[in-house]
């Protein structure tokens, strides 16, 4: 893969350690950039992660951070940066969770974690780097939403109305950061299923596309890379779900 215009600044991917996070953080690295994983409490896989991006050339490191308040976020910006020697130019917000259950039995404490993590936690990481993007004259911001924000999922409605959440904010922050700073959402289908899923599941999720196919972790590294990359592209969605949304 070569490198990026980018090449050379610092970012940071939340929830960087496993799965789609990871070939994120990975995608990063192939593009030049220096690489702050963050995770929660996957402590090997994250520090796999920043071994696998340090082969690619760059600076990695690793942060630990839990992002459901406050106190957390500020210090997974901070930790980052100074890990990374410098100012976070690259926010990828990936970190997030997936709590199913059925609307009249979701727990006012399911709804308080899935709008801490999916929604609270990009608002606030948002509004940690910003200030810094801003004074130096560039920044980028990417929100992992979901095809959940845009149509709803049964047993799902609380992070549904998460994911929904990160669409306004990507609009919202896009007009409030600009123009040093884009902000751009990535809204993905299925391309990785759960660990475990039967083959049933997989051929269900694949009959919901109009490309009759499961994706992969690279569809959405190449949507990172072309919004990273964009110049005259904010305030986005950017759809990558086999055109689950389309069909009939």
């Amino acid at each position: 893969m070569s490198r990026s215009p980018l090449a050379g600044r610092r970012a940071l991917v939340t929830g960087g350690a496993v799965r789609v996070g990871r070939r994120l953080a990975l995608e990063l690295a192939a593009m030049g950039l220096d690489v702050a994983v963050h995770h929660r409490s996957s402590d090997a896989e994250a520090e796999g992660t920043a071994a696998d991006c340090r082969a690619r050339g760059v600076a990695a490191a690793v942060v630990q951070a839990d992002l459901s308040g406050a106190g957390g976020c500020r210090a997974c910006v901070d930790d980052a940066e100074t890990a990374l020697g410098g100012g976070i130019d690259v926010l990828v917000n990936s970190a997030a969770n997936f709590l199913a259950a059925p609307f009249g039995e979701t727990t006012e404490e399911q709804v308080d974690l899935a709008l801490a993590v999916n929604l609270k936690a990009p608002f606030l990481l948002a509004q940690a780097v910003a200030p810094g993007m801003a004074e130096r004259g560039f920044g980028r911001i990417v929100n992992m939403a979901d095809v959940a924000g845009l149509e709803p999922w049964p047993r799902f409605v609380a992070h549904s109305a998460a994911k929904a959440g990160v669409v306004m904010l990507t609009r919202s922050l896009a007009q409030e950061l600009a123009p040093a700073v884009t902000v751009n959402a990535i809204a993905p289908g299925t391309v990785l299923m759960p660990e475990g899923a039967s083959e049933a599941a997989a051929r269900r999720a694949r009959e919901k596309t109009v490309l009759d196919r499961i994706g992969s972790p690279d569809d959405v590294a190449g949507a990172l890379r072309y919004l990273l990359e964009a110049d005259y592209v904010t305030g986005h969605t950017l759809v990558v779900d086999g055109g689950r949304l389309v069909r009939p």
